[in-house]
């Protein structure tokens, strides 16, 4: 599963979900390389949950729950009307 994504946020977000593991585990694994990768820059602004679910054909919660889990764990920020980003010192995996 694919998607990419520009939503005007000036980015496009090329993700492949693998098939094990389930979608949510998927996201997880796929955001973290791309911010690894450097596809995903520090700062760079994320879609909103619908957008991106709508365009990977998953439930919004899964992206949520995703997003949720990654700032938990340093990758990402989330700011309430500001939409969430990657973080600008990514934790040691």
């Amino acid at each position: 599963m694919t998607a990419a994504e520009d939503g005007g946020l000036g980015v496009d977000l090329h993700l492949e979900l693998s098939a094990a593991g389930g979608r949510r585990t998927a996201l997880i694994a796929a955001l973290r390389e791309a911010v690894r990768g450097g596809r995903l820059a520090p700062g760079t602004r994320l879609p909103p949950y619908r957008s991106l679910a709508a365009d990977l054909g998953v439930a919004r919660n899964t992206v949520a729950d995703a997003y949720a889990e990654l700032v938990a764990e340093g990758w990402l920020t989330s700011r309430q009307g500001s939409g969430t980003r990657v973080a600008d010192r990514v934790a040691a995996p």
